[in-house]
């Protein structure tokens, strides 16, 4: 008789919920995307900041929108989104990101629903712990009032940053101090010199506000006559070289691409192109990132949260792609 050793059942070296059993913040999920714990593509669910290269956050809220609500829901549409990803070297990067960077998702930021005025500064005084900690900083929204408060975070560590806007809007419309709106975070950057007005640029503009605030503007029939390739070049070279904060409101994007979103302009760009675009950004020095207006109550078998995620895991790309450079440089 002739003893066999006893084979390993498939699963004995695999895990479910990911996002809470992940023994290393640099292992792989083995999560069917069907099921297990939804977190921004199975990284674990954490607080702890030590030894994090990425915190990826949400900021459930939408009460600075100007038409229609939903975009409290957006982080948690783009975290199920992500789940298609699986743990192979991400398209088009070719890299395994989570091998080569620990990231986390570190949750959602805590507001009061009711007191929106004190909203603004917990978003801030949150950003700022992650951002003390020396970990890059993606933040799902929300409405893009979010960008404001992350972007004075950002600041007071960095110093005055170009913005690298992708929109439909050009968000510099003047208001009041203390007003709550998605649609004047540009002005008050310019205004207060949150953001250097001369290197930041917008793509894919399709609407007409009062001022530009000296931004630069490529609007959308320029992105639909130009190349990708052009497209990344105008942006490399406008923000010449300046330490950056990269937004990008997902309806810079035709409503073909990106229904589920709160003030879709038609005549936009493709998902195709805009990725080919952000593909090609890897020189910026982009110093932290956010994915805004997903509003899944408009959305349609999940192809605007599919959109946002999938930009969300090309922002990822690219800052591997920055620390990839900087150990190859010494």
């Amino acid at each position: 008789m002739i003893l066999r050793p006893k084979k390993e059942p498939p699963l004995a070296n695999t895990t479910i919920d990911h996002a809470f059993t992940a023994t290393s913040l640099n292992s792989a999920a083995s999560d069917p995307t069907f099921a297990g714990a939804l977190s921004f593509m199975r990284r674990r669910f954490t607080k702890e900041l030590a030894g994090v290269d990425v915190a990826v956050w949400g900021i459930p809220f939408d009460a600075a929108t100007s038409n229609r609500p939903g975009t409290r829901f957006g982080p948690q549409a783009i975290r199920r989104a992500s789940a298609i990803f699986d743990n192979d070297a991400q398209y088009p990067f070719n890299r395994e990101l989570f091998a080569e960077m620990a990231v986390i998702d570190y949750g959602d930021c805590l507001f009061d629903y009711g007191n929106h005025q004190d909203t603004p500064a917990a978003i801030e005084r949150q950003a700022n712990v992650i951002l003390d900690s020396g970990a890059f900083l993606l933040t799902l929204g929300g409405d893009h009032y979010v960008t404001w408060p992350l972007l004075k975070a950002h600041v007071a560590k960095h110093g005055p940053l170009a913005l690298v806007q992708f929109d439909a809007h050009q968000d510099t419309w003047f208001d009041e101090e203390r007003r709550i709106d998605h649609g004047s975070f540009v002005a008050r950057a310019a205004r207060e010199g949150i953001i250097d007005p001369d290197r930041s640029i917008q793509i894919g503009i399709r609407t007409h506000a009062p001022e530009d605030c000296g931004v630069n503007i490529l609007y959308g029939h320029q992105v639909e006559e130009m190349s990708a390739s052009d497209i990344a070049s105008a942006i490399i070279s406008h923000t010449r070289g300046a330490p950056a904060y990269l937004t990008f409101d997902i309806d810079c994007l035709d409503p073909a691409f990106a229904p589920g979103t709160g003030t879709p302009v038609s005549g936009g760009p493709s998902s195709a192109k805009i990725l080919s675009v952000l593909q090609r950004l890897h020189q910026l020095d982009i110093r932290g990132a956010d994915v805004v207006e997903v509003s899944p109550p408009y959305d349609h078998a999940d192809i605007t949260a599919i959109a946002g995620a999938t930009v969300a895991m090309y922002m990822l790309g690219l800052h591997a792609e920055r620390r990839a450079i900087a150990v190859s440089q010494g």
